[in-house]
């Protein structure tokens, strides 16, 4: 699966601009795991490799996580980290806190 479509490249405002916006700031993207409850939610791009969001994992935590790292993840069988197709960009942080 492609992660990271173009479309969704244009939509992910650059790193640290919406920082204003705290809670509030909109999930562009969500990533995740089909074998186990890990599950990433971006906010922010650098354009080239690192996200900024919420990952959801063994806690909740705001930090960084890489495109590469993303993609290179493998589960049982094999199965690798996946993008939900039908996750809309109208979620924000606030909710999933």
């Amino acid at each position: 699966m492609n992660l990271l479509t173009a479309e969704i490249r244009r939509a992910l405002p650059p790193l640290r601009s919406t920082e204003t916006l705290g809670m509030d700031a909109p999930i562009i993207v969500k990533f995740f795991t089909p074998s186990s409850n890990w599950t990433w939610y971006a906010t922010e791009f650098d354009g080239e490799d690192l996200f900024f969001g919420l990952v959801h994992g063994f806690e909740k935590e705001l930090g960084y996580f890489s495109l590469s790292e993303l993609e290179s993840l493998r589960g049982p069988y094999g199965l690798g980290v996946e993008r939900d197709l039908y996750f809309g960009s109208d979620h924000t942080l606030r909710e999933f806190i």
